[in-house]
C-alpha cells in the first residue's frame, strides 16, 4: 500500500530486556528510547547489559507525518513532554519482537494497544525529531474550526398508535 505521508523521519529503536519476577515468563521487553537518524548497527545488536537488564538496538523505523494529523502533533509538542509511541509486535523467530511502528501521533499510539499482544510504550522524542515535527506543523497545519451540528427535533409520534 502506498503511503500518504508528506514527510518521513528515519529513526532507530532501543529496547530493554529485563528479568521477570514471574514463573510464567523469563523476560519483559519494552521500548525505552528512539534515536534520530539511521544507526549503522545491525538489528538486535546488544548495547549494554548488567545482571538484570540488557539494552538492544532493535532496528530501524520510519515516522510518517500526515497533514491531517497536525493538530495531534501540535498537542504532543505542547504537552511539556513530547513523546513518540513505539509499537512492538510479537513474532515467532529468533528475536521475540519486530518493530510495528513509531509515531508522533498520540491517538495512533493509543490505537496500537488495541491488538492486546503488542508492546506499546511512549518514549521521549529526540530534539532532532521535535524540530522536524515542528517544521511540518508550521508548513502544513490548517486550523479547523469546531462546528456544532444542529440536532433536529424528533418527529412527533402519530396519534392512534401509528
Amino acid at each position: 500500500m502506498r503511503s500518504t505521508a508528506l514527510a518521513q523521519i528515519p529513526v532507530g529503536v532501543v529496547v530493554e530486556r529485563r528479568k521477570a519476577r514471574s514463573k510464567w515468563v523469563d523476560f519483559l521487553w519494552r521500548p525505552v528510547s528512539v534515536l534520530a537518524g539511521t544507526p549503522s548497527a545491525a538489528p538486535w545488536t546488544p548495547l549494554a547489559a548488567d545482571a538484570e537488564t540488557a539494552l538492544f538496538f532493535a532496528g530501524e523505523a520510519t515516522i510518517e507525518l500526515h497533514r491531517t494529523e497536525t493538530a495531534n502533533y501540535r498537542e504532543n509538542l505542547a504537552s511539556g513532554a513530547p513523546a513518540l509511541w513505539v509499537a512492538l509486535c510479537p513474532v515467532s523467530s529468533e528475536q521475540p519482537y519486530e518493530i510495528l511502528a513509531v509515531t508522533a501521533d498520540p491517538a495512533e499510539g493509543e490505537a496500537f494497544t488495541d491488538a492486546g499482544s503488542n508492546v506499546v510504550e511512549a518514549v521521549p522524542m529526540p530534539p532532532e525529531v521535535m524540530e522536524t515535527v515542528a517544521r511540518f506543523i508550521a508548513q502544513h497545519h490548517v486550523e479547523r474550526p469546531f462546528v456544532k451540528r444542529d440536532r433536529k427535533a424528533s418527529a412527533p409520534e402519530r396519534e392512534n398508535g401509528g
